[in-house]
């Protein structure tokens, strides 16, 4: 445990931050699975549920939550999917 009053600080804001980071991750994670779920079951708001995925992994990607490669690959796989089960 630090003994430095801005030590202490950042302790604190490291955990706030940590566990802001993981709520945004772990709604982008939900919003993903929704959205490969609509794909599967051939919803008719499945290109909705792939456009709500796809922002919420551009806002993850511009809070660098997430690496803008791995968002772009994200992306494309869900992107992929939506178009083979247009098909």
């Amino acid at each position: 445990m630090p003994n430095i009053k801005s030590a202490k600080k950042r302790v604190l804001v490291t955990e706030k931050k940590a566990l802001q980071n993981k709520i945004v991750k772990t709604n982008l994670k939900t919003v993903l699975k929704k959205a490969e779920a609509a794909i599967a079951a051939g919803s008719e708001d499945r290109a909705e549920a792939v456009r709500v995925a796809v922002k919420k992994i551009d806002q993850a990607a511009a809070k660098k939550i997430m690496h803008k490669n791995t968002a772009a690959h994200k992306k494309s796989a869900l992107m992929r999917k939506l178009a083979a089960a247009s098909k």
